[in-house]
Parts: C-alpha cells; structure tokens; sequence
C-alpha cells in the first residue's frame, strides 16, 4: 500500500552514541600556544583532510574567530567546502590544482599554489575571466621530491610568472622530508637550497610577502623557521589538534588532545567460558565472561587490526577489544568493570577519569602514525564541538 512519509527535518540529536568530541578550548589552547612559541612569524592553519579527523568546517570557524594568518588545505574541495559554510579567511591550497578545479579556486577566493606551466596559464586565464588580480604562491621542491618546482627549473618557471600579469606572487614555500629528525643534514641541505630560491626569486622582481618552510615537527625544532624576516609564516597542523610529532618523546610547547572519541554499551551478554566470538572465532572466552557489544566498527575508522589487541575506557578502567573487528560493531570485555551497564559511555580514544588511550597506542596496531588513526574516522563519525577540556 501507498504510504506518507514524515515531513523531512534535520535530526536534532544522536541516535547512535557513536561520536567524537572536539574540545573547542584545547583547540584554542594549542593554537595559542603556537602563536606564542612561533612569533613574530604568522601562523597558517592546516586544515586538510578534515582537519586531521576533527572536523574542517566546525575546526576553521573556531581558528577563524581566534584570528588566524590564513588556513591551508590540499584540496580544491575542501576550500569551497570552507567557503560554503561561510569561511573568510584567507585560505591556502597547498597542493596543485587538477583540471577543471581552476576556475573553482578563483570563484572561491582560494589562494592556489603553483609550480608548473600549466598551473600558471591555467590560474591566469581563472583570472582573466574573473576580472581580478588573483594572489598565488609558488612553491620548490628542495629535497621531498613530490611536487613543487627544481632549483634548475625555477628561472623557467619565473619567467612565465612574469607573463602572467593578473597573478601576484604572495608567498614562496618548501616542506622538509625529515622534519621529525631533528638533527637530519637534509634539513640543513634544503634551508639552503631555499635561501638560493628566494634569492632567485627576489632577483627576478618578486617580493613574496609570506616565506615559510616548517610545519609543525620543523616549527618546534627550529628557531630560524620562524624568525619572522626571511622566514615569517609556520604550518602547523597536528600540533594544533595536540599531537607531537612522530617519534617525539616530548614537545617544547604545552598542548592538549582536542580530540575525544566515543561511543556506548548497546548490549550485554555472558559467555561462559568456551564461548567464541565474532567472525572467524578468533577470540575464546577462558572464564564466564561479560561481553560489551559497542556501535562502532571500522567503517568509522575502528580498524579491524584492532582485534584482540586495543582497549576502550568503560567507567575509567580498561577493558580489551575481543574478537574481529566488524563493519559496525565491535566486541569488548567489561568482567572486570564492576557495574557495567547498558548506556554506559565507552572512550576509544582519549581519556575517562585517570585512565587514557592515545592515538600513538592505536596507531602501533595498525603500524602507523597517529594521524593515520584521526585522519580515518569515518564520515558518519558525527564530529561534535564542546567547550572545555
């Protein structure tokens, strides 16, 4: 038979407990402190890959209000995603334009990066069309050998700058291949090869006002990145989200995990021992044991090499994740956790009274970094702020 559906309306609330909370005053907290630690250099924001994880758009507004330099993402997508939701700052696209996407970027005041021809020709007739000068940053490839433009290619490139009258060069850019190695020659090797570009550059005419080279490993490692002359402009990003960069043991400035991610008991059960549970049978209970079902899985980024091996926070104690992590749900342990009950709150990632899980610890599981483990929660991850912590 025929039936009506209900009026369409936005959901008011979450209906899976299923979420990861952003600390509105860690966030603010971290990008203080950079101010801090980083002056006189301006600060731009990385905010790609939403925002590590956190969530771009919710993310930007809150940088925006405390007056950020300017927010840098890798995408054209998400730049007219920050625009759409009425972001005004000014917004780096740090990685090159793809076809089609040129005229995107003007129409959004995106300021793109550029390091071949045909970004240069392509963002020109962008600007052309839309009647306006429009600023880009140019940036060299001194040792990361992904994009950007060769030493022995740069007079080329500023010729064709030059050619290119509706296009300002605002800034000139590098990025280290061995930020997190403090002591690395390859650092020193491509502050150099940086100093003799901006000196080709300057002799070409060009004065960029932005000059920048370190993110937030590179930032925290070494004063001339941030001197605020020669080089006046830091990138941090998952500093600004309280990671420490891989393979530190401490960070020189103060930060705070801004990130909380959560869920909830949605049944309870006991198996006696014997009992094996999930797919595959990859985990046996030893004892009678109270086995937690949690509304996550690793289509939210819970990843399945998870099993048997993470813990969550239930009631400020562990409790071991047993048996394969599925699509949407996973098992976890909760005997041990006196009172455990259905619509308790379960932490994945972060802390629940003296006990904690970090995003270094999931990241072993899964033989990465911890940005991997943020930057793939999952899009139906709802990303909601909050304001302390």
């Amino acid at each position: 038979m025929p039936f009506t559906l209900p009026r369409r309306r936005a959901l008011d609330h979450l209906i899976r407990p299923t979420r990861a909370e952003v600390s509105v005053a860690a966030l603010r907290h971290n990008l203080k402190a950079a101010k801090a630690a980083f002056a006189p250099a301006g600060v731009l924001c990385v905010v790609k890959a939403n925002a590590y994880g956190h969530g771009a758009v919710q993310v930007a507004r809150v940088l925006e209000d405390e007056g950020v330099t300017m927010l840098g993402v890798a995408l054209v997508e998400e730049g007219v995603e920050l625009r759409n939701a009425g972001v005004q700052s000014g917004i780096l696209l740090m990685s090159g334009a793809y076809q089609g996407g040129y005229q995107l970027l003007v129409e959004h005041h995106l300021t793109p990066t550029v390091f071949s021809r045909e970004h240069i020709e392509q963002v020109q007739q962008a600007a052309v069309r839309a009647r306006r000068q429009v600023p880009v940053h140019l940036k060299l490839d001194t040792g990361m050998g992904r994009i950007g433009v060769l030493e022995a290619e740069l007079p080329q490139m500023l010729q064709w700058l030059k050619g290119a009258d509706h296009l300002v060069l605002e800034g000139l850019f590098t990025h280290f291949a061995s930020a997190e190695e403090v002591g690395a020659p390859m650092n020193q090797l491509q502050l150099q090869r940086f100093s003799r570009g901006l000196a080709q550059v300057r002799q070409a005419g060009f004065a960029p006002k932005w000059r920048h080279v370190a993110n937030s490993a590179a930032s925290l490692s070494r004063a001339e990145v941030h001197d605020g002359a020669e080089l006046n402009l830091v990138r941090p990003g998952g500093l600004l989200y309280g990671l420490k960069p891989p393979g530190w043991r401490e960070a020189t400035v103060a930060l705070r995990p801004v990130m909380t991610w959560k869920t909830g008991i949605t049944h309870l059960k006991t198996g006696a021992a014997g009992t094996a549970v999930s797919y595959g049978g990859t985990w046996v209970a030893k004892r009678a044991t109270q086995v937690a079902t949690l509304p996550v899985g690793y289509a939210d980024g819970y990843s399945r090499a998870f099993s048997n091996q993470a813990s969550v926070l239930v009631r400020g104690q562990r409790a071991p994740i047993i048996g394969r992590v599925t699509m949407d749900l996973c098992l976890a342990d909760v005997t041990d956790v006196p009172g455990a009950a259905v619509g308790d709150e379960v932490v994945l990632l972060g802390a629940q009274g003296p006990a904690h899980v970090s995003a270094e610890e999931l990241a072993e599981y899964i033989d990465s970094v911890h940005y991997e483990v943020l930057c793939g929660l999952g899009a139906r991850v709802p990303r909601v702020l909050v304001p302390g912590a």
